[in-house]
């Protein structure tokens, strides 16, 4: 908007927003994702900015999403001791807290609770946040460089995280045994005790069998 003063400021949002996959940053139309674990397809947001003006004028496009089924493995989990929902309101804050901190293009996958199927989305203070980093060349960063700058500019974080959430803000890293059993192992684990059992009560019955052939 060429205009100067509240009739050059422009405000973005997201209209008839009634799902909870996107935000958007109200300030520079930076759009965001909240919550898209284990979704597919193509998502039509239509966005809306506005200027501020007596008269507000307003103006409307239509931005496409598509997420696809990949996975990656530069994933790293965050986690928050804050509520859902306050995470979740302030998103846009956290994003742009990591991104200065580590020099990267951060994007929010996924912001989950451990006690998510409650209805009641405020009740607990754990809040896990899946983030992907992104180089200058747009390529990802691997997990390991990741998680290693997040813990050199952890107190940095947590500091401006304070600010935004208003309370103090501790930044942790979810760290994946090393040693855990994958459903594999645990089932090639299960199924070895199993025939070892069969095995052995197999060869119980030959012997009482032959025991008996002999009286």
């Amino acid at each position: 908007d060429p205009d100067s003063g509240d009739n050059g400021l422009l405000l973005y949002s997201l209209v008839n927003n009634q799902r909870s996959e996107f935000d958007i940053d109200e300030n520079t139309g930076q759009i965001f994702t909240v919550s898209v674990a284990g979704k597919t397809g193509t998502f039509y947001l239509e966005v809306q900015a506005a200027d501020q003006g007596t008269r507000r004028l307003t103006a409307r496009t239509t931005v496409n999403v598509t997420i696809d089924s990949s996975s990656s493995n530069n994933i790293v989990v965050m986690v928050l001791n804050q509520k859902i929902n306050v995470v979740e309101r302030n998103s846009a804050g956290l994003k742009r807290v990591l991104q200065d901190k580590l020099a990267w293009n951060v994007y929010i996958i996924d912001v989950d609770s451990s006690e998510s199927e409650r209805k009641a989305r405020s009740n607990t203070d754990v809040t896990y946040v899946k983030i992907i980093a992104f180089d200058d060349a747009n390529q990802e960063v691997p997990a390991e460089d990741v998680k290693r700058k997040l813990r050199e500019q952890k107190s940095k974080i947590e500091t401006e995280l304070e600010a935004i959430f208003s309370a103090s803000v501790t930044a942790e890293i979810e760290e994946t045994p090393a040693d855990s059993a994958t459903p594999e192992l645990i089932a090639t684990i299960v199924l070895g005790v199993l025939l070892a059992c069969t095995l052995t009560a197999f060869l119980v019955y030959v012997v009482i069998t032959k025991k008996k052939k002999r009286y």
